[in-house]
């Protein structure tokens, strides 16, 4: 399992899992399918809730494979939260916020990490389907008109991608992560969607 990569005693082996891991959730968020393909927003804030989504969807895996054990929430996804802060600072200060802004913009972030985590969290557990299309259209499409096709694919693809984390076993190959592949979710609910 994923938990006995981090008990070892190497910090350096620890560190690259971990930018691993989450050089595997950026590269997935930034897929073009879920712009061109889905509708998601190509804006900072889009491509932010994409990044934000697998985060999720990745600390959800790990918790579950952890029973809700100390050392996924103390080490693992710490570690993970910690390498999505220095990204999110380093993507700041690269948009020129100044360095007086970036604590008050850092903590913007947080909350919306963690108010989506527990929205999505929440839905994934739960048995209404409509509630992971709801928190997704509120939070990825900003509860814009007409975006509600959009949501309903974006919350096929992310139940898929969750039952296709738990079933694998990423402590056999560290750092990959098999999500559900959003080319094959567009193909099995082709409808109409606006191209935004």
């Amino acid at each position: 399992m994923i938990l006995r990569l981090f008990r070892r005693s190497n910090k350096a082996a620890t560190k690259a899992t971990i930018d691993m891991l989450y050089g595997a959730i950026v590269a997935q968020g930034r897929r073009p399918v879920f712009y061109a393909g889905f509708g998601v927003p190509d804006t900072v804030e889009g491509r932010f809730d994409m990044v934000v989504l697998h985060l999720v969807l990745v600390l959800g895996r790990l918790r579950r494979e952890a029973g809700g054990g100390q050392l996924a929430q103390d080490v693992i996804a710490q570690d993970l939260f910690g390498a999505f802060c220095r990204d999110m600072d380093h993507n700041l200060r690269e948009m020129g916020v100044g360095d007086l802004t970036v604590p008050k913009q850092m903590k913007r972030v947080g909350e919306a990490l963690f108010g989506r985590q527990k929205a999505y969290d929440a839905a994934l557990a739960g048995d209404d389907p409509a509630a992971l299309t709801a928190a997704l259209a509120r939070n990825v499409f900003s509860g814009a008109a007409g975006t509600q096709p959009a949501a309903e694919r974006l919350a096929r693809y992310v139940r898929r991608s969750a039952a296709h984390l738990d079933a694998i076993d990423l402590a056999a190959a560290p750092g990959s992560l098999a999500f559900a592949d959003p080319d094959t979710i567009l193909r099995d609910t082709a409808t109409p969607h606006s191209d935004r």
